[in-house]
């Protein structure tokens, strides 16, 4: 028998197709978000048109592809990446990491924590490793830019690539793109000698060293700004140092 109440917090019935509509709303090209926004305004008595547009997915562009008309903030910015020049049409805004990964589709530069904390988005610019989501495209016109789409092949693995595989320097692989281009530049570090802070602990106390010993310890504070959530790091450590050491 029916109480007769109405449900708390229900000031209207919505119509009980509402539920069966929203499974199919992806195919109809709007989102789930704007079809629920428009089913509570019509409950509510407010007028659709007063919801913000969306555009329908078949109007959105496939990845890699650039836009009919070139947008008055937009300008040409002309990289060259893993040995090619390429030419975008994008925003002086887009961080480098969104140009290769959403313009160019060079998807193996991992997003992690978008912020330069976790080294999942590390490249190689002129030699150097680089936090890709700190750093505008625009800015390195004229540099040469390694990813790790250019280090090397499936049929020809780059040494760190190997030694990375041979040591099972990993788990679940979202971080090992920037783990591998950071440990190449590490390797290029020892051997132009340049000091870490690990180099000056090891040295005795007040003295100014000269020349660079490899060490886990010298390996762990240069890798230090590429996390490894999955907890790889004691293999990551030894492939690193098999490649320095010349023994991958």
């Amino acid at each position: 028998m029916s109480s007769g109440k109405r449900p708390r917090g229900d000031s209207a019935t919505v119509d009980p197709s509402i539920s069966s509509r929203c499974a199919d709303a992806d195919r109809c090209g709007v989102s789930r978000r704007h079809f629920l926004q428009a089913a509570g305004c019509a409950a509510g008595g407010l007028a659709p048109a007063e919801l913000p547009a969306q555009p329908a997915m078949r109007d959105a562009l496939p990845l890699g592809a650039r836009p009919a008309t070139t947008s008055t903030s937009q300008r040409i910015v002309r990289l060259r990446i893993n040995g090619a020049d390429r030419e975008l049409t994008i925003e002086p805004r887009v961080t480098l990491l969104d140009a290769l990964r959403e313009v160019l589709a060079l998807t193996g530069t991992k997003k992690g924590c978008d912020r330069g904390q976790c080294g999942a988005c590390t490249v190689l610019v002129d030699g150097r490793r680089i936090n890709a989501c700190l750093t505008l495209a625009v800015m390195h016109e004229g540099s040469e830019i390694t990813t790790i789409e250019g280090l090397g092949t499936p049929d020809a693995l780059h040494p760190m690539q190997a030694a990375f595989l041979a040591r099972d320097a990993f788990q679940c692989g979202y971080c090992t793109p920037g783990q591998i281009c950071s440990a190449v530049a590490l390797v290029g570090e020892l051997k132009a000698q340049a000091l870490s802070a690990a180099t000056f602990d090891a040295a005795p106390t007040g003295a100014v060293p000269r020349t660079i010993a490899i060490s886990d310890a010298e390996i762990r504070e240069r890798m230090s700004g590429n996390l490894c959530r999955c907890g790889a790091y004691v293999n990551i450590v030894a492939a690193v140092r098999a490649v320095a050491e010349g023994k991958a």
